[in-house]
């Protein structure tokens, strides 16, 4: 038997789907941190510089002007990495927040927070659509509120497919327009399931839903281990409630909504409010990523064994440190050092670990940790960290001016250390004298407020990885 919502309720829900999904977390750090260096300009200006920054992403130097606009207009209207304010455009807080902090994690959490319909990230004729629709829904809160229902009522731990999400809750006005009770979906689900009912998935009549989802895994709010089923994430209560409670809303549709009634020119003044909004300041609500939760694994099979390894892990770093799991640089800082701590003492020079040192931000040296080599030589560290769900890759680091001048004064004795933390093992990319690399050509470096480098990271000459000792001590 296939399921079709009833044709009173029917409604199509969608949004922006970017073409470089499979690669969004790679893509949405890298221009995160571009934009972050343009000042507010003229649209076509920011733009130009924009389109300049995608054209330089690897893969994409033989991508067509039309493709490059595409990207950019994908990643304005659907991130809001961009903040318009009237004639002219500059970096929303969003964007200058990932390209600071690098913690991708929080940025999915705080894009899916806002996240809603109807809202500009679609073309005014849509949201019109939708307005005559009467459609009013968030969701990634009503998934978690539909997911945190039907843990207090069913035995098993209770899941969601994609096909589920967008037949049963996305593409009905029971929820999107009625706000249908979680008990209520949840009943049609499973009764669904009960009968042996199948969903329509050809085309893309499934792909909306299933980029939520999608994202919502990203943002470690939900977990699957299939692509198939997905669950809450058990460890992510905290920032799960917030969604839950949360009566944030943008509100400028609503008496459009509640009228039935609205035109194009009128949406598309609202425009700029929107991506206001989406970048206001959200200091009351916290999502930067728990690392023990993110490294966590929270499957019936692994919960207690994994996360009591985790907290030793974290305990071996506050050892050295006291710092927030959540202070992402600070919490990278003190892997490195433990990391450094146990280099020297497998060296058999446990005698110099006393020497290394956590260098206070206000010295300004342009590293973070101050290390020595077995031969008792200096080695000043400057690390890099960025979390996301998976790894990411390697082949770009900025250093600020203040990094980059020390590089060129200690040469062989600077190190930059690339840490990504993710859900799997912890990956450490090496790379020493940046400076002298970059003369003998074996990367390239743009000045940009410091200093980009851009290296491949398989060659054996630019770097290396290294296993990251703190994670198995």
């Amino acid at each position: 038997m296939m399921y079709a919502v009833p044709k009173e309720y029917a409604v199509r829900l969608h949004h922006v789907r970017p073409r470089f999904k499979n690669d969004i977390e790679n893509v949405l750090i890298y221009l995160a941190t571009e934009i972050a260096k343009i000042p507010e300009l003229s649209r076509r200006e920011f733009a130009e510089y924009v389109n300049n920054a995608i054209i330089k992403y690897p893969g994409n130097s033989e991508l067509s002007k039309q493709t490059i606009n595409n990207w950019r207009t994908e990643i304005t209207s659907l991130f809001g990495f961009i903040e318009h304010n009237g004639k002219y455009d500059k970096c929303g807080l969003r964007a200058k927040e990932l390209a600071e902090k690098g913690d991708l994690i929080e940025f999915f959490k705080i894009f899916l927070f806002s996240f809603q319909y109807p809202a500009s990230h679609i073309k005014p004729h849509s949201v019109l659509k939708l307005i005559e629709s009467g459609v009013r829904f968030k969701p990634a809160q009503y998934i978690l509120k539909l997911l945190k229902y039907a843990a207090s009522t069913e035995k098993a731990r209770p899941y969601i497919t994609k096909a589920e999400l967008c037949h049963c809750v996305m593409s009905d006005l029971r929820v999107v327009r009625d706000n249908d009770t979680p008990k209520s979906t949840w009943n049609r689900i499973i009764a669904n399931r009960s009968i042996g009912v199948k969903y329509p998935t050809s085309g893309d009549v499934t792909r909306y839903a299933s980029d939520i989802a999608d994202y919502m895994v990203i943002a470690n709010l939900l977990v699957t281990y299939d692509n198939k089923r997905f669950y809450l994430n058990n460890l992510e209560d905290e920032a799960i409630q917030k969604y839950i409670i949360s009566k944030e809303w943008f509100s400028a549709f609503d008496t459009m909504i509640k009228n039935r009634e609205s035109t194009v020119p009128i949406i598309n003044s609202i425009s700029d409010e929107w991506f206001r909004f989406v970048n206001r300041p959200l200091e009351k609500t916290d999502f930067s990523t728990n690392v023990l939760s993110l490294l966590s694994d929270d499957s019936v099979e692994r919960t207690e064994v994994e996360y009591e390894t985790i907290k030793a892990f974290n305990a071996l770093i506050k050892s050295n440190s006291d710092i927030s799991t959540k202070d992402i640089g600070d919490f990278g800082e003190s892997l490195v050092f433990a990391h450094e701590c146990e280099r020297l003492r497998q060296g058999n020079r446990a005698d110099l670990v006393h020497l290394v040192k956590r260098i206070p931000t206000a010295l300004a040296l342009g590293y973070d940790i101050n290390s020595r080599e077995l031969d008792d030589r200096q080695r000043h560290i400057e690390v890099k960290t960025t979390v996301s769900s998976k790894p990411l890759d390697f082949n770009k680091i900025h250093l600020t001016r203040n990094e980059w001048n020390a590089a060129e004064t200690d040469r062989s004795i600077y190190y930059v250390y690339r840490l990504m933390i993710n859900k799997t093992v912890p990956r450490l990319f090496i790379l020493q004298d940046p400076v002298g690399k970059y003369k003998r050509d074996l990367i390239s470096m743009v000045p940009a407020q410091g200093a980009d480098l851009n290296f491949p990271s398989s060659n054996a000459e630019v770097g290396f990885y290294e296993e990251l000792l703190s994670w198995k001590s």
